[in-house]
């Protein structure tokens, strides 16, 4: 597996009033803004030389948006609570179950059926119960995933490498330079839609590093109505990252 850090990707604007090289990270996008005369592999090398304090940046931006979103998840764990999943929200029903685990089933795609072992003070139960659905929901990620991998892939033989489940807040996914793509399973808490959008993207990215005309092409060469989607997780994105 390719021990390096994945490579950010980043707008580029030439600009005849800058002096210096600088970046510039919002919630929207990494822009770097460049004399004209300043060659492409010195950005890159600035770029790469930053990669920490742009990682850092986007997780401080990424808060303060988050901070201000409303949550999808409940305060609390307890019978009929309500649940996001995949752009709905479920109920909660728990039973006493003799299991030594916490066991979690998703019923007919309309409630989340949760049996506790017996033994366990009530104060734990809500705590017990979301790590318990955050495993669950790590696990459907992956079916989720391969399951879009294997629809979209064959099209264009875009094939990574391998597919790796991870928790991010600032990143919906990424496409490593060897072709490991990593996706955030808070997807799991957006539409299906969402979901399939980043999944596609992070592919199209096995083709091309970047965010050019033509990358954006072979994103609507799968979802010709990718724009949408991408809209949507814009809007709506900071509630989702705020996870369970």
């Amino acid at each position: 597996m390719n021990s390096q850090p994945t490579p950010l990707l980043y707008s580029l604007r030439r600009s005849s009033r800058a002096k210096n090289t600088r970046i510039v990270v919002t919630a929207e996008k990494i822009e770097v803004v460049a004399p004209l005369k300043v060659s492409e592999r010195r950005i890159q090398a600035f770029v790469q030389a930053q990669q920490s304090w742009i990682e850092a940046a986007l997780k401080r931006v990424a808060g303060r948006v988050q901070a201000a979103a409303p949550r999808l998840a409940p305060s609390e764990y307890m019978d009929g609570a309500q649940i996001p999943y995949r752009g709905r929200r479920l109920p909660l029903k728990i039973t006493a179950g003799k299991t030594k685990t916490v066991r979690i089933e998703l019923l007919n795609d309309e409630m989340f059926w949760v049996k506790l072992p017996a033994g366990i003070a009530d104060e734990q139960h809500s705590t017990l119960i979301r790590q318990a659905l955050t495993r669950w929901m790590k696990n459907q990620a992956k079916q989720h995933v391969q399951q879009l991998v294997d629809i979209h892939a064959p099209r264009f033989a875009l094939f990574p490498r391998s597919i790796r489940i991870k928790t991010q807040k600032s990143r919906w996914g990424s496409c490593g330079p060897k072709n490991d793509i990593n996706m955030n399973w808070l997807l799991l808490l957006a539409p299906p839609a969402a979901l399939e959008y980043v999944v596609v993207h992070e592919l199209c990215h096995i083709k091309h590093k970047n965010h050019s005309p033509v990358f954006w092409q072979l994103v609507a060469e799968h979802l010709p109505d990718f724009k949408q989607h991408r809209l949507w997780l814009k809007q709506h994105g900071a509630s989702v990252m705020q996870g369970l």
